[in-house]
């Protein structure tokens, strides 16, 4: 064997073992100083406030070990030849003494490995030096060594560390993670709204009390203003009410641009859902609406983000005075202060002294909120049975069939004269409503931790919904309030009495551009993983809390398989989908493995993995189905406007969409039928003529069915074979086996 080569083997033992890649640290600086960077904190506040201050140890557990490689042919047999081959069974007496020693495990805890990372290490690198056969020369060297009693176990040390150090690369740069996941100052992320001095108006009012009107009055005065607003249809409203008033003004949601200019240039005011705001645009007057929202363990981050960051000289803020003094706190994080407005509700309401207790005393006007679909259902089905018409209002309605099921309930000529209805209704829709009936004082919610709980309603939110009766724009000028239940009023009167409680956290939550960072560290590790140990180190001041990241970590583990670039995986995974819907997570999963192939998701492509067109729902679990759907054009929406490219036939799918709430609306029309197919588990009790389809849907479905079909009727059922069974003159068995012959017969016939 050469001699250098020796030279260079023993030049290799004296080089240190844990070190740091200057490359490494040099290309983070840079990534530090990027303007691209802002929601990362600088270095320099990042040390001045972290002075003092012992950073939390992370969650162990999040660490998941990489795979390393074992090959060292650059060394061959060098040890061997240099020494002698290791007698294995001498060789894991010896790891297994220097595991046990307690000055190890105490050296190893303040190199950052506690009793969990240093068990795994261990793990690894005894696997590692037991069944490679060929290991680097100077670990050979010194384990053959303290074998032959002419070394100390304690030598292994170094060599464990930089073994442990492989399989988790987060050790490495722990002090890099931490810095970039300090989220202690969130009002620095946002210079260009430091760099102004903004004027704060808190309006504090309860529900139906003037305070967003008199906001939205100085939004219109303005020479440019946004509106940032908690749903789509608030943002609606205020997008048509701007436009109607001569105030040229936009609509941004996730899933929409409209721009009223023909040439498409943007207005100067724009209405928006409060995830869309820019926080760069410079504004004369914003309004960040239902402020109280800050402190949602899911969206509180976009509130926060609104506050701290638009460029705006005034921000109008309007929700609850449990909000003013923590706004006025958080404000003062940014030098800026508050003014505060109040507002009385115009119209009063009242909580009666006795329950509904029976669906019979129903009266005009009334709305009955329930907390489930189920319980929705069930209600609808009862008043049905009395004789009364309903409309039904749910969050999983698309927003054209909540405004239809409105205008429906709101119009006096209409016999439709009761709601039943979940906390959808608590912003956002202008009702006609009387009394406000609470089936149920139970709501299944979502705590910071992402664990499902079933709790009373809080005092806020039972207001909210109390307070959508006797709306001073309605009918009717006074409101009631009661439960359906006799033994829910005493309850419902005692959470009402109380005060609300003050918001105290606001939330936060990683950037595309944190994780980004995150990921350069360590380059092995799943986005889900990533999010998972962002969390764990992150650091937050007692005015934030990190949101809840559940939702997100999802929709990653589900695309985990499929090849994107960070960035993809990153808006895939923020993509605002329900995860308890089979159907949108399934084609959720098709889009990403379609754009991971680098092929456009055509209008052709989408309507097959849709069939389209669907036909008016039969049954509840249809309904439901063209609910999914609906929810998975809105998905090809948002997902088009940030890869345009890939997503080219936006405008068609929009279209379709239209056509599918006509549809859906149909379905809720006759929900009370559909109720009734479900629970005789066939489509076969409805009659043809109960349900009203729209002439203009009732054609698109005509032109749409293949030939060789029987003729159908809008209920999906055959005109003659529903009339024969109605009349007793067919069963349903018989009929059945006579449409498998009649599609026997075609086949045939098309194969002669």
């Amino acid at each position: 064997m050469a001699a250098n080569r020796y030279i260079f083997l023993f030049k290799r033992l004296k080089r240190p073992v844990c070190s740091v890649s200057l490359r490494r640290n040099a290309t983070f600086s840079v990534l530090l100083e990027s303007p691209s960077r802002r929601p990362v904190a600088p270095l320099s506040w990042t040390r001045s406030i972290s002075s003092g201050n012992s950073p939390r140890p992370p969650d162990t557990s999040l660490f998941v070990p990489v795979d390393i490689k074992t090959d060292f042919s650059e060394d061959g047999s060098v040890g061997a030849e240099l020494t002698q081959p290791l007698d294995k069974s001498e060789l894991l007496k010896v790891l297994n003494r220097f595991y046990k020693r307690k000055e190890i495990q105490k050296l190893a805890s303040e190199n950052g490995l506690d009793a969990r990372l240093f068990h795994q290490a261990f793990i690894s690198f005894r696997k590692y030096v037991l069944e490679t056969e060929t290991l680097a020369a100077d670990l050979h060297i010194v384990l053959n060594d303290i074998c032959c009693g002419a070394g100390h176990i304690d030598d292994i040390y170094p060599y464990f560390m930089r073994h442990a150090k492989q399989i988790f690369p987060m050790l490495d740069c722990m002090d890099d993670l931490r810095k970039i996941s300090d989220l202690r100052v969130p009002a620095n992320w946002y210079p260009e709204a430091r760099s102004i001095q903004r004027k704060v108006v808190f309006h504090a009012g309860p529900t139906n009390s003037g305070k967003t009107y008199h906001a939205i009055q100085r939004y219109l005065e303005a020479k440019s203003g946004v509106y940032c607003g908690p749903l789509k249809l608030l943002a609606h409203e205020i997008f048509e009410k701007s436009n109607s008033a001569g105030v040229p003004c936009d609509l941004v949601t996730g899933e929409e641009r409209i721009f009223v200019d023909p040439d498409g240039q943007q207005s100067g005011h724009v209405a928006c859902t409060i995830e869309m705001c820019s926080v760069t645009t410079p504004y004369e007057v914003a309004v960040i609406d239902e402020i109280q929202m800050i402190r949602d363990p899911s969206r509180g981050w976009a509130w926060t983000r609104a506050l701290l960051g638009l460029c705006a000289e005034e921000i109008h803020v309007c929700g609850e005075a449990a909000a003013i003094n923590f706004v006025t706190e958080l404000m003062y994080t940014t030098g800026e202060e508050v003014e505060v407005r109040n507002y009385e509700r115009l119209t009063p309401f009242s909580l009666m002294d006795h329950a509904l207790e029976s669906l019979d005393n129903l009266q005009p006007g009334d709305c009955v909120v329930c907390f489930s679909k189920n319980d929705i259902y069930s209600i609808s089905r009862q008043i049905e049975v009395r004789g009364l018409e309903c409309a039904v209002i749910y969050g999983s309605l698309p927003p054209g069939t909540k405004l239809s099921q409105a205008k429906k309930f709101n119009d006096p000529s209409d016999p439709c004269k009761i709601l039943v209805a979940t906390d959808a209704i608590g912003m956002g829709l202008n009702l006609s409503i009387r009394r406000i009936i609470f089936n149920s004082l139970v709501k299944p919610s979502i705590n910071e931790k992402g664990e499902k709980e079933m709790d009373t309603i809080t005092t806020s939110q039972a207001l909210q919904i109390a307070g959508r009766a006797g709306r001073f724009s309605s009918t009717f000028k006074e409101g009631e309030v009661t439960t359906m239940h006799r033994d829910d009023l005493p309850v419902l009167k005692e959470i009402m009495g109380r005060a609300v409680d003050p918001i105290e956290t606001a939330g936060l939550h990683p950037t595309a551009e944190q994780i980004e960072m995150f990921a350069y560290h360590l380059p092995e590790a799943t986005l889900s993983n990533l999010i998972d140990i962002f969390v764990s180190l992150s650091q937050v001041d007692g005015l934030y809390f990190v949101c809840n990241v559940d939702d997100f970590k999802f929709l990653a583990d589900m695309i985990q398989h499929i090849p994107l670039n960070l960035r993809s995986r990153y808006v895939f995974c923020t993509a605002p989908i329900n995860k308890k819907q089979p159907f949108v997570c399934t084609t959720f999963l098709k889009f990403a493995r379609q754009f991971s192939r680098d092929e456009p998701l055509t209008f052709d492509w989408v309507c097959r993995h849709i069939s389209w067109p669907p036909m008016p729902p039969k049954n509840i679990k249809d309904l439901a189905h063209l609910e999914a759907v609906h929810d998975v054009l809105d998905l090809y929406l948002w997902l088009s406007y940030r890869f345009m490219d890939m997503f080219p036939d936006a405008n068609r799918v929009r279209d379709i969409q239209r056509e599918m709430d006509e549809i859906i609306q149909v379905g809720v029309h006759n929900i009370t039928r559909l109720i009734r197919a479900s629970e005789a588990q066939s489509s076969e009790s409805l009659p043809s003529t109960q349900l009203q389809t729209p002439p203009q849907v009732q054609r698109r479905l005509r032109g749409s069915q293949g030939r060789g079909q029987p003729p159908k009727d809008v209920s999906g059922s055959s005109t003659l074979g529903s009339r024969l069974v109605q009349e007793g003159r067919l069963t349903k068995d018989l009929l059945q086996q006579l449409r498998r012959e009649w599609s026997e017969e075609q086949i045939l016939k098309k194969t002669m």
